[in-house]
Parts: C-alpha cells; structure tokens; sequence
C-alpha cells in the first residue's frame, strides 16, 4: 500500500499526462483517468513503471457519480490517497453561441463543472479531517479563457471554466479548516492536442509568438505549477489560481 495516492483525472493526454508523469517522478502513486483513449492512459501508465514507479490506467467519465466512485475506489486500493488534479475537460467545435444546442452546452458544463464537483466530492470524503483524513491538497484546472471569454470561439467552455475559478475560491473557504487546500492552475495558450477539438489544431502554433514570452507553453509547464500546488512547500497557499500564461493574464 502506497502512501502518497494522486488522482489525475483526464491523465491519458497533454497536460494530464504530463502531471501524471511527474507526479510519478516526485514519489506519488497515480491514478491515471481516462474517458474512452484506453491506449494512451495505458501507456502513461507503462511509462511510470518503466521509470520505477507506479501508476493504474482507470477508465471513467467524471461527470458520472458511479463512474467517480469506480475512480476513487480505485485509488483507495492503491493506499491513501493525498491529493486530487481536477483536470478532465473537453471543448467542442468552434462556434458562436447562437450555434449552439443545449446539447453541446450540457456536456461541456457536465464533464468540466459537474465533473470536477464531483470528483472534489470524493476526494473530501477521504481527505477531510472531517470524515477521519489526514488531509491533503486539490488542484482545479482553469484555462485563460475563463478571463477571456473566447467569443466566436466557445464560449461555453470559457463559462465552464469561469465556474471553476469561483468553485475554487469556494471551495477553498469551506475545506480550509479540515486540512485541504483548493487552488487552480490557468493555462494560456499551451502545445496540445486539445487545440485541435475545437477544429484549430494550429491555434497554438499561431497564437505563441503574440506572448510576452514568444511562443506557446507546454504541458510540462503547466504540471510544474500543479505539482508545486500539490507539495508541502505550498502549505500556506490555499484559494489561489496561477496564470501560466507566457506573462498575459488576458489573452488576445
């Protein structure tokens, strides 16, 4: 049984495999969640071991209490669980809002808001010196969008998001006491795939050289900043969000 159990949630691809990765190399045991891209977690997973450590590839969709509970159940299994990276998240094509379907809208907000909430849910019940833990940290996943608002872009991923930075604020005040910290990470204009979900796999490439810092981040970037929110060196810091934007909180 392992003692130091983290949760990433979306961990198959880009910034959540990076996380996984590191994590991994800083002594956790991770839980690497994935959607439907069995492959890739999987592989995530083979590249932990091969590194000495330790890592299950688990299959759920955050957006399904039951589905959770299989993550969560999962890491329980491992050891203790201390900490949780909320970073599942999907977008869907480019388009103004008065494209969109409630469809489209319900999904996003399910897998990015609801997901999230119910993901924090789970790790409280097991963190919370309320219920018996020892305590322990969650980092939520922002995006600049949430300050941007993306018109003719989604909008209603910016919205999902927007919701994240006030979920952690909040979240942040009523766990304080029962020894969690809720922070964020607010990722710019960062190097992966999920560029090309919203039918733009060359947004990134093209917006980078716009930074005060010239060119796109990258996802190791980005997992740097989690990990450091994740550690005891950040055991004062709680209800926090950082911008990892290439130096623009707003982007253009």
């Amino acid at each position: 049984m392992h003692d130091r159990v983290l949760i990433v949630t979306g961990g198959s691809r880009g910034i959540g495999a990076a996380t996984s990765l590191l994590a991994a190399e800083r002594g956790y045991a991770v839980v690497v969640n994935y959607a439907g891209n069995v492959e890739a977690a999987e592989q995530v997973a083979a590249t932990i071991h091969a590194r000495g450590g330790t890592a299950v590839a688990v299959r759920g969709d955050v957006s399904l209490e039951d589905d959770v509970e299989h993550i969560f159940a999962a890491a329980d299994r491992l050891g203790t669980l201390v900490g949780l990276v909320n970073n599942a998240g999907i977008l869907g094509p480019n388009m103004r809002v008065d494209q969109l379907d409630a469809a489209r809208i319900n999904r996003i907000l399910a897998v990015n808001v609801t997901g999230s909430f119910l993901c924090a849910k789970a790790a409280i019940k097991r963190l919370s010196t309320r219920y018996g833990g020892k305590g322990g940290a969650i980092v939520n996943l922002s995006s600049g969008a949430s300050k941007l608002g993306s018109p003719g872009v989604y909008v209603d991923y910016a919205a999902a998001k927007g919701a994240i930075d006030t979920f952690t604020v909040g979240l942040a005040l009523e766990v304080a006491g029962e020894g969690i910290r809720v922070n964020a990470v607010r990722p710019g204009v960062i190097d992966t795939e999920i560029h090309g979900s919203g039918g733009d796999p060359g947004r990134a490439a093209r917006m980078g050289p716009n930074l005060p810092i010239p060119r796109a981040g990258t996802a190791e970037e980005v997992a740097r900043a989690i990990l450091w929110l994740l550690s005891d060196e950040a055991s004062y810091t709680t209800g926090t969000t950082i911008a990892v934007t290439g130096g623009r909180a707003i982007l253009p």
